[in-house]
């Protein structure tokens, strides 16, 4: 069973900075790709940003490109996000996802990811 545990989200002012972790266990981390997905409230669940299992390819929803980059670690079998130039927009509950597929190729597809985190809570004030 796939355990992905997120820390790192908390309060922080537009135009700061927050990384968030995702750790994995009970399944070979390096073998799958990597997502993180947002849902703020009252707005459905949306596709943030992708890293392939090497991390050699990396994805990003328009809205965070350029003030957002996914890193892996497989070695510490985590994946990351760090968000700069945070906006108030960005307020949501983001989940980190294992996907289910050997190759991936930047699919935003929630069903294409079959492992979840718990999520946790950023909240840009402004």
């Amino acid at each position: 069973q796939v355990q992905l545990v997120e820390s790192g989200g908390g309060l922080v002012q537009a135009g700061g900075s927050l990384r968030l972790s995702c750790t994995g266990s009970g399944r070979t981390f390096s073998l799958y790709a990597m997502g993180w997905f947002r849902r703020a409230p009252g707005k459905e669940r949306e596709f943030v940003s992708a890293i392939s299992r090497s991390g050699l390819s990396t994805y990003y929803a328009d809205s965070v490109k350029g003030r957002f980059t996914i890193a892996r670690d497989n070695a510490k079998n985590t994946v990351y996000l760090q968000m700069n130039s945070l906006k108030s927009e960005d307020t949501a509950v983001y989940y980190c996802a294992m996907s289910n597929r050997l190759i991936y190729s930047g699919s935003t597809d929630p069903a294409d990811f079959d492992s979840w985190g718990q999520g946790t809570q950023v909240l840009v004030s402004s």
